[in-house]
């Protein structure tokens, strides 16, 4: 160890140049279709060192191990060799898109490691996209028609078609817009000329195109009358129901004397109450010939009075 450090520090004062471990990569981004092959690029020169250890990572949100210790692991063991440190990854997903690294370690370098990344993007073609359009609306409404696909990459361009012909997306004095890469066709106020099949294609590229199956949308005028009839029967049904109200008040109907007469009320008359019922018994038995216990003597003193 003493040996090498100031063998290093003899080489950097004799002013011979150091030349450490590189690496480098022919292809740093790396497109291929998916199901293809792919190859990761990875060449290196050293030093002094004559068996570099290599190894290969890819840089995630974690990292992990793709070659390490002279072997594949995970996932792309039984589909990938490698040559060299060139990496060689057989029938690509999307699930193998990202980046890499190489890594070479050069134990009797004057420096050690050297690295390079490489990108590996892996082409979808066009997948059928979802299209949302609506089946009726009314003219002078605003009237959105939706075109998706999720799955292509790189992410799909949309063409609208009406009647099977294309709708340009930029054409002077057009009654809409088409947002070409958000797949929206948009269309401020509908006529009745608007009406007609609409469908969606879908482009990247990569592979042929997809459409969406055709959807008849129908443009209605307003029906005035209908609305102006059904304003005019609310209104009426609002009166009667006022008219109802007001009658119900003049004829007492929420009046609290007309249920103070035969309930218990303590609110109406306190802790005493007599009902309709015992009101009637008494008008009837004054009615009847019944008479009250005479008065004693000296009670008709002050209760009758005598002319001379």
């Amino acid at each position: 160890m003493f040996a090498s450090v100031a063998l290093l520090i003899l080489i950097q004062i004799s002013g011979v140049p150091v030349v450490p471990v590189t690496v480098t990569s022919r292809s740093p981004r790396v497109e291929v279709h998916e199901l293809s092959d792919a190859e990761l690029s990875c060449e290196f020169k050293t030093e002094r060192e004559t068996n570099p250890r290599i190894e290969w990572k890819k840089i995630d949100k974690d990292v992990s191990f793709v070659f390490y210790e002279g072997s594949f692991t995970g996932p792309f063991q039984g589909r990938a060799d490698i040559d060299g440190a060139t990496v060689r990854l057989r029938r690509v997903t999307q699930a193998d898109a990202g980046e890499y690294r190489c890594e070479v370690s050069a134990v009797a370098d004057s420096v050690k490691l050297g690295e390079t990344n490489v990108t590996l993007t892996v082409l979808v073609p066009p997948q059928t996209p979802s299209c949302d359009v609506p089946s009726s609306a009314l003219t002078g409404s605003q009237v959105e028609l939706r075109c998706r696909d999720q799955h292509s990459i790189p992410p799909a361009k949309y063409t609208w078609f009406k009647d099977n012909r294309a709708l340009p997306i930029r054409q002077p004095n057009a009654t809409y817009t088409v947002n070409e890469f958000t797949g929206v066709l948009t269309f401020q106020t509908v006529s009745r000329t608007d009406t007609g099949q609409y469908h969606c294609e879908a482009k990247n590229g990569v592979g042929p195109a997809k459409s969406c199956p055709g959807t008849l949308m129908l443009i209605d005028d307003l029906n005035l009358a209908a609305v102006i009839s059904g304003a005019l029967l609310l209104c009426l049904l609002l009166l009667l129901c006022a008219f109802g109200v007001c009658y119900a008040h003049r004829h007492g109907y929420f009046s609290p004397v007309r249920y103070c007469r035969s309930f218990w009320i303590p609110q109406c008359h306190g802790a005493a109450h007599i009902s309709s019922q015992n009101l009637n018994r008494t008008e009837h038995t004054q009615h009847s010939g019944y008479s009250h216990p005479p008065k004693e003597p000296q009670d008709f003193k002050h209760t009758q009075s005598f002319m001379l």
